[in-house]
């Protein structure tokens, strides 16, 4: 078997597939490393468990890639491959979580690189537990059947004792496992981590097609429905919020007559729109412009409104100076320039 100690598995095989598994880990990596850089680093605590992520990621993916060159089934090639497959599913799991419910205060909404991740981490699970759970040999040598010469003998022919009995057939090593245990031990594996793949897959799109673009948390209003501006005190500043006493953000790559966030970035900053009706403290000037689409978008001083995904309650501005879909977040102070 040149070494091969995965019984039922070719050697070629569980090299294919740990260089799969390891590519696929360094993808996964990859797209998390370009979130983390474009903006994902400066969301407390999401940003340094992103930047842990990538690190593991790509450690697990060189340890997968050289295991696919070791001979022999020692305890560390199963780690890796347990690990990296455990891995995967952890990553994975962490994503439905924050779609599910929010994660370390951050709700994630759909968007491609999510979903695409997603996928990926799917195959990287099941080409590496696919290696993880086939048996070993249970004895240092191949465990595979020897064939007998034919007609050799037991103790030669005329030796002492007499003419040995013929030996028929093969023989299996004594301790080890069979060949044909081995091949219904993989067999055995392949539906069982096709299941969990498939399981996964569709926890994975029913989670993203039931992920709405924008957030049932995003206030709701329509054109030409009166939207209030509240003030309130966050840290000591006195900022501009919605009717329900969220905080409103400006996007620094704006203009007074454009707003630059559309797409997954309308998802996680959803535009205050409808028109504007000033409350108690609102001394700026408040106006509207026309997104692409007709939707019309609630401007503060010459400041196109958001709110924030991550914002769950009044009092909190959890995406201020947040670097992330393209630019700079920042509160709006009821004074009308934005705030550090």
């Amino acid at each position: 078997m040149s070494g091969n100690v995965y019984l039922g598995m070719r050697a070629s095989t569980r090299v294919l597939l740990l260089l799969a598994g390891a590519g696929l880990l360094a993808a996964t990596a990859a797209i998390h490393l370009d979130l983390y850089l474009t903006g994902y680093r400066t969301i407390p605590t999401i940003g340094w468990l992103f930047l842990l992520q990538v690190i593991a990621a790509f450690a697990l993916a060189a340890a997968a890639g050289a295991t696919a060159f070791v001979r022999g089934d020692g305890p560390l090639p199963r780690l890796v491959t347990a690990a990296g497959a455990g891995f995967a599913v952890a990553t994975l799991g962490g994503y439905l979580l924050s779609l599910w419910v929010g994660l370390f205060g951050f709700k994630e909404v759909r968007t491609t690189a999510g979903t695409v991740a997603g996928v990926i981490e799917v195959a990287a699970f099941a080409a590496l537990a696919m290696v993880a759970a086939a048996p070993a040999a249970e004895t240092g040598r191949a465990s595979e059947a020897v064939p007998a010469r034919a007609g050799a003998r037991v103790g030669g022919s005329g030796g002492a004792g007499g003419s040995g009995a013929p030996v028929g057939g093969t023989a299996a090593p004594a301790g080890g496992i069979t060949p044909a245990r081995g091949l219904a031990g993989v067999r055995g594996a392949v539906p069982a981590v096709a299941a969990l793949s498939v399981i996964a897959l569709a926890v994975l799109g029913g989670s993203v097609a039931a992920a709405t673009s924008v957030p049932a948390s995003a206030p709701a209003a329509t054109a030409g429905a009166g939207t209030e501006l509240k003030t309130a005190t966050i840290g000591g500043v006195t900022v501009l919020t919605n009717a329900r006493g969220l905080t409103l953000y400006s996007f620094a790559p704006d203009t007074p007559t454009r707003s630059a966030c559309y797409g997954s970035c309308a998802a996680y900053w959803p535009p205050v729109t409808g028109t504007p009706v000033a409350g108690p403290g609102v001394t700026g000037k408040t106006g509207t412009i026309t997104r692409t689409g007709g939707a019309v978008q609630v401007t503060y001083d010459g400041h196109p409104l958001y709110t924030y995904i991550g914002d769950t309650a009044p009092g909190q501005a959890s995406g201020n100076n947040l670097n992330l879909n393209g630019g700079l977040w920042r509160v709006v102070p009821a004074a009308g320039t934005p705030g550090s």
